[in-house]
């Protein structure tokens, strides 16, 4: 029988190498002197090697029961070395299926935030997911959300805060698709729109007669522009300058000085939500608004009210609109206002009315053919809307025609 080394003889060795001690067991000494414990075996006509532990956590005893083992393993027809690295993978996809929807969630955010316009859309996303989502989902394994759970979500604030909802529910969509991208899960979306939630939830015109932002009557704009001129402060301004400009909330609290042209305002693409540069023609009313305004060391037109560093917050908007009475219609409603009034009190164009709110016009044919952004009629379009607005009444205004040549 081969004598092997005893445990106080292999404490001895210090020349680098390989000792056998049994059971295909073997002390490794490396040029470095570290020692560890392999199991050297044959499979296939080659030599592997399977790390069992460091000499220092493993007795000789120890060591060769391990080797007895994996001995048997080979005995059964079972690779030791690739059976530890699938049971390796194995550890690692139960800790990967183990990621809750909100570690998905953040996930998600880091990964997309940098393409954000500004900070505001990581704080909406952060806010509804904290305040809808993670309470009722978050904890949940990504693998395990389905129908019924997304519901548990949707359900109660489909109907109350519907534009809320809608948003809320294309952030879990966009979160369930990416951890089915990375192996988290698998199956449809539980959140998709089409073919399922569309059939499942209420139709929200119907349930709540709302179809767009709540606005303001158009007929009343003069008055209720009175009360906004007459408060003094910085977010009476902005609000009137986002009114005068027909431009949403988000785009008018981070207008920037530089954007600013005599009586031409310039949105860079990557703030606009076509992703195309729009210019605003300002009317009379617009300059003399800026020009009246305080010139810090922002950049921003409209500074945050508490530091006077970086954009105001639009939830300022909402805290005027119901100083003033009018708590029932949104900021961003006054576009629809807008809209309304160039629709039923102008001769102007629809398609001219569009590009005033920066939207889309027609297929992509339509496109083609419309290249300019009919920069001339829509300044005389603004220079009407902001008379308009400066009527005290303007319950009976009449038709304001297109101008000769515009």
């Amino acid at each position: 029988m081969r004598k092997y080394l005893s445990a106080r003889e292999l404490t001895k060795l210090k020349k680098p190498g390989r000792y056998a001690v049994g059971e295909n067991v073997y002390l490794q000494i490396s040029q470095w002197r570290t020692r560890s414990w392999i199991f050297r075996y044959i499979r296939d006509g080659r030599a592997r090697h399977l790390g069992l532990g460091a000499f220092d956590l493993l007795t000789l005893g120890e060591a060769r029961e391990r080797g007895h083992a994996l001995r048997r393993q080979l005995l059964d027809g079972i690779d030791p070395l690739q059976a530890k690295r699938a049971a390796k993978r194995q550890q690692m996809l139960a800790s990967i299926h183990a990621k809750t929807f909100k570690d998905c969630g953040l996930a998600y955010i880091a990964a997309h935030e940098s393409g954000w316009r500004g900070d505001h859309s990581r704080q909406q996303w952060s806010g509804s997911l904290a305040k809808y989502v993670y309470p009722k989902i978050g904890n949940m394994a990504v693998s395990d959300v389905d129908l019924a759970s997304v519901l548990s979500v949707l359900e109660p604030i489909w109907t109350s805060v519907p534009e809320t909802a809608r948003r809320v529910r294309n952030r879990i969509e966009l979160i369930l698709d990416w951890a089915t991208a990375r192996g988290l899960r698998t199956g449809d979306n539980p959140a998709r729109w089409k073919g399922l939630l569309e059939s499942l939830l209420p139709d929200q015109r119907r349930a709540n007669g709302v179809k767009h932002f709540p606005a303001l009557d158009y007929r009343i704009m003069g008055a209720f522009m009175q009360k906004l001129r007459a408060d003094k402060t910085i977010v009476a301004r902005a609000l009137e300058f986002a009114i005068l400009t027909a431009a949403r909330p988000g785009e008018t609290v981070r207008a920037r000085w530089s954007e600013i042209d005599g009586n031409v305002w310039t949105l860079p693409p990557e703030r606009m939500k076509n992703h195309r540069e729009h210019r605003v023609p300002l009317s009379r009313r617009a300059v003399e608004l800026l020009s009246e305004l305080p010139r810090g060391s922002d950049e921003y037109l409209f500074p945050a009210l508490r530091t006077g560093e970086g954009a105001m917050d639009i939830r300022n908007f909402a805290r005027l609109l119901a100083t003033l009475g009018h708590g029932d219609v949104t900021a961003h409603g006054f576009r629809s206002s807008f809209s309304d009034w160039a629709g039923e009190r102008t001769a102007y164009a629809p398609h001219v009315v569009e590009l005033a709110l920066a939207h889309t016009i027609g297929n992509a044919v339509e496109r083609a053919y419309r290249r300019g952004d009919l920069f001339d009629q829509r300044r005389q379009l603004m220079d009407a809307w902001a008379r308009y607005c400066r009527k005290p009444d303007t319950a009976n205004g009449a038709v304001v025609p297109l101008r000769k040549g515009a």
